[in-house]
């Protein structure tokens, strides 16, 4: 199991939260998704590491940008 985690700037709702956890849900090989709304914290959670370059991808297609990818 992989786990990686971002920092996504823009969200300020929940209905924020709900769009970048559906669109990073998407992405193969993702087992989770955790957004923290105040942090900007995203957890995502993958049987085998993601490439960061398509969960940016995702991020950016739910309308935010990631600020850091750890």
């Amino acid at each position: 199991m992989s786990t990686a985690t971002y920092t996504v700037k823009g969200m300020t709702c929940g209905h924020c939260v709900s769009s970048v956890k559906e669109e990073v849900g998407e992405v193969s090989g993702v087992t989770g998704v955790e957004v923290d709304l105040a942090s900007g914290l995203l957890t995502v959670e993958s049987d085998s590491p993601v490439e960061a370059d398509r969960i940016v991808a995702a991020v950016e297609a739910a309308g935010y940008e990631v600020a850091d990818r750890s």
